[in-house]
């Protein structure tokens, strides 16, 4: 089987709730109505995912859970004239999820009572069989998962973000005593995340938080726009939007009487990486930032890199893997040229065409697919995504050239989503080109892109590996920020 993309994130996005209607005969959409579970395997990792199907007003509404993101929900508001509505038609169900950039269809069976069906995401397809499952199935601990009571104070907050018009939420935590304290702002990679950043069964922003204030750092992580009890549209925002997200937690600090304002600072993991130096450059109230496995060079660069990495380590040959870039140099550069969906529809379509995908037929192997119908959600989707449009163009380098504020860059040498090699040494020569000596640089060996100790860095490892974070990194970041703040 060829792949069709893999670009950009490895990992299935988190998910959304939306609505269904009915349409023909068949199947009941009542008899929709409850708890459905099960499995899609994506680069050898096997994500859990969790439909809660309700009928409501004569309605039937779905919402979409991630068990590997710490049973996450992403909020998505309704339109009734939005074409990416899902139906029910007889005994076929199909749900899109435009903010995951995700899909779903199947059907349900008359005798064994499952939904057979595929999800697609990001361009990608994969079986997926779903059974009723128990409502009240909760994802396992972590070792390194902190418990109550905790030797800190935690307290749940929200404030507005002015520029976008929504409301984030989040959690704040700190010393019990003393003060004002050194603050950090925790800002996620893509991907829609909550507040801890819960995916694959890890938390690893609850964990990091936990650990940097035990060192007497006050800590805010918050739930991505549109996720959690945050407001707001995630699907149509790109990493220059999410910045505004990070600029309104900085204003919240700096409110607080608990807070030091001249020691607020950024930690971004992955695409945070991208988004803290966007922070640092607009806002003067930013006095360091820490770059976890930021990309330092062009996304096109980055996608290419990154997929060659992941595909020769989930055994694609090399003939795949230039099978694969090839496809993807053609759909980046129809995605960099053509603004208007419906023709980037098309180009792209000609594309899949030409290059001998075989995504209708795949999908036409499975039972209860709607082929034509979901390969057009699937090209619909890639040909309207803002923020791959803009992951693409974006040289990072240029904005980290402008920081004039203490940074700390940090990968681990297995990382295969943003190598560290040569991100990191273009992230040090744009420093020096803008004259920052203040900077430390740092790669750990064994370490891939979450900062697990992995044998290969492969994204199929980060669910089997217990441990959420290094602790040798948690703390040198801890070491380095105390330093820095004084």
């Amino acid at each position: 089987m060829k792949a069709l993309l893999v670009c950009v994130t490895a990992l299935l996005a988190a998910p959304v709730p939306g609505v269904a209607r009915q349409e023909g005969d068949g199947v009941e959409s009542t008899g929709f109505v409850g708890t459905w579970g099960g499995s899609v395997e994506a680069d050898g990792v096997e994500q859990q995912i969790r439909f809660v199907l309700a009928e409501v007003e004569g309605v039937l509404q779905f919402t979409e859970f991630s068990m590997e993101r710490g049973n996450a929900q992403v909020k998505y508001t309704y339109d009734r004239g939005d074409p990416f509505e899902a139906t029910v038609n007889g005994d076929t169900i199909s749900m899109k999820m435009s903010m995951a950039e995700a899909s779903y269809t199947g059907t349900l069976s008359r005798v064994d009572g499952k939904i057979t069906g595929a999800f697609t995401q990001e361009g990608r397809t994969f079986p997926l069989i779903l059974d009723r499952v128990d409502a009240a199935e909760a994802p396992a601990r972590r070792p390194q998962d902190p418990e109550e009571p905790f030797p800190y104070l935690a307290e749940d907050v929200t404030y507005p973000n002015p520029i976008g018009g929504h409301t984030l939420a989040g959690t704040f935590t700190l010393p019990p005593s003393g003060g004002p304290f050194p603050a950090v702002i925790l800002i996620s990679g893509s991907g829609p995340q909550n507040r801890d950043g819960a995916a694959l069964g890890h938390s690893p922003f609850l964990v990091l938080a936990d650990h940097l204030t035990r060192r007497g750092i006050a800590v805010l992580r918050y739930d991505d726009r549109g996720v959690g009890g945050s407001t707001g549209d995630f699907g149509a925002a790109t990493s220059e939007e999410f910045a505004s997200d990070a600029l309104a937690g900085v204003a919240y600090l700096k409110g607080r009487d608990d807070v030091d304002p001249g020691r607020i600072g950024l930690v971004g993991h992955s695409e945070g990486g991208v988004i803290a130096p966007m922070v640092a450059v607009e806002s003067p109230d930013v006095s360091y930032i820490v770059l976890m496995a930021a990309p330092g060079v062009l996304g096109e660069t980055l996608a290419y890199a990154q997929t060659e990495l992941i595909a020769r380590a989930g055994g694609a040959s090399e003939e795949e893997i230039a099978e694969i870039q090839e496809t993807n140099r053609a759909v980046f550069e129809i995605l960099k040229s053509e603004s208007d969906p419906e023709r980037a529809v098309e180009a792209i379509a000609a594309v899949f065409q030409a290059s001998g995908t075989e995504v209708r037929e795949r999908l036409e192997g499975q039972d209860g697919i709607n082929a034509p119908s979901m390969v057009e959600q699937l090209l619909t989707s890639l040909a309207s995504d803002a923020w791959l449009r803009y992951f693409l163009t974006y040289d990072p380098a240029e904005t980290i050239e402008r920081v004039t504020v203490p940074v700390l860059a940090i990968n681990g040498e297995k990382d295969l989503q943003v190598p560290h090699e040569e991100n990191l040494r273009e992230i040090e020569a744009a420093l020096q080109r803008g004259g920052n000596t203040r900077y430390e640089i740092h790669s750990f060996p064994d370490l891939n892109h979450l900062f697990q100790h992995s044998e290969t860095g492969a994204p199929s490892e980060y669910q089997a590996i217990e441990e959420t974070w290094s602790v040798e990194v948690m703390e040198v970041i801890a070491d380095w920020i105390l330093k820095t703040v004084g």
